[in-house]
């Protein structure tokens, strides 16, 4: 039996992060398990209150937010798994979850990384993630199968290679891990995970997602709103994707597909909406990707 180092990160929700702590307590049935929780700056340290009642979990805390890749990073390097879950702290686990996707990673050596289905904590008969379509670089879009779906089983046919993993809810194999590298901070916010398994996949391995493993997650089913940090990093963000990511013609395709459509229609969009600052923002998010290499740390934005 493989050790799995179960690492989720918290931010200013001590109470979310206390019931992914007891669903763990109340429904894994995997023994080998590592769990770490990372507190990425809080404005409250909760940790020493969670050492109290969690004694069997392992805490760091950072003073400062590092953003979804930077949180995930910290605890990483206090891993000691051979599988490393990674998971979102608003969702709960389910019994079996563990065992089937580290018995997949066994199995096949060449998954480097492995998502379970996912569906919504507040309508758990609808899906969320069934596996991703491959990235159409020339656009930069691709979909989440299933999201928003009653689950009948229509999608169970799928475990196997899928597009990427969902950032909710991953396990990776350590041994891939140190060849593929860690989690690119510089995007801090949306995308990480996409670019992350592209890394693994440059390193030789494939990307699974397990029809018989159930995570719940409780984002809202409805779609959130956007804010002014959300429509920086989403754009900002998608173009670093692709200059990191995608070969140079469909990188070029893109700029131009980007420039001439994308950008004229959300720019037209705000102004009819007298959002003025949104559009400042999006230039914002162009302007950054022009001056800045791709491996910047440089966020451009107060966070």
């Amino acid at each position: 039996m493989h050790l799995v180092s179960v690492i989720t990160v918290n931010y200013n929700q001590p109470e979310v992060t206390e019931a992914l702590l007891k669903s763990i307590i109340d429904k894994n049935d995997y023994a080998e398990i590592q769990m770490i929780v990372v507190d990425n700056g809080s404005y409250e340290n909760p940790v020493p209150a969670w050492k109290a009642k969690f004694p069997w979990a392992y805490f760091v805390r950072s003073e400062v937010n590092l953003g979804f890749a930077g949180g995930n990073n910290l605890g990483i390097r206090q891993a000691c798994g051979d599988y490393l879950f990674l998971i979102n702290n608003d969702t709960e686990i389910t019994p079996g979850l563990i065992r089937e996707l580290a018995d997949r990673l066994e199995k096949n050596p060449q998954i480097g990384i492995i998502s379970p289905k996912i569906k919504y904590f507040e309508a758990p008969d609808t899906l969320q993630y069934a596996g991703f379509t491959s990235m159409n670089y020339y656009s930069a879009r691709n979909r989440c199968i299933g999201q928003f779906e009653k689950d009948n089983g229509q999608y169970d046919h799928l475990t196997g290679k899928t597009g990427f993993a969902h950032g909710a809810a991953m396990m990776v194999r350590k041994c891939a891990l140190k060849k593929a590298g860690l989690m690119a901070e510089n995007f801090f916010l949306y995308y990480e995970e996409l670019d992350w398994c592209d890394q693994f996949k440059r390193a030789g391995y494939e990307i699974w997602v397990d029809m018989q493993a159930v995570i719940y997650h409780k984002e809202s089913v409805s779609v959130g709103k956007n804010s002014m940090l959300k429509t920086y990093f989403m754009n900002r963000n998608r173009l670093l994707y692709i200059r990191r990511n995608a070969p140079f013609f469909k990188r070029i395709v893109f700029y131009m597909h980007f420039s001439l459509l994308v950008l004229p229609r959300n720019v037209l969009a705000y102004l009819r909406e007298n959002k003025l600052s949104y559009v400042w923002v999006m230039f914002r998010s162009v302007w950054w990707n022009m001056i800045n290499p791709k491996n910047s740390n440089n966020l451009g934005y107060p966070v």
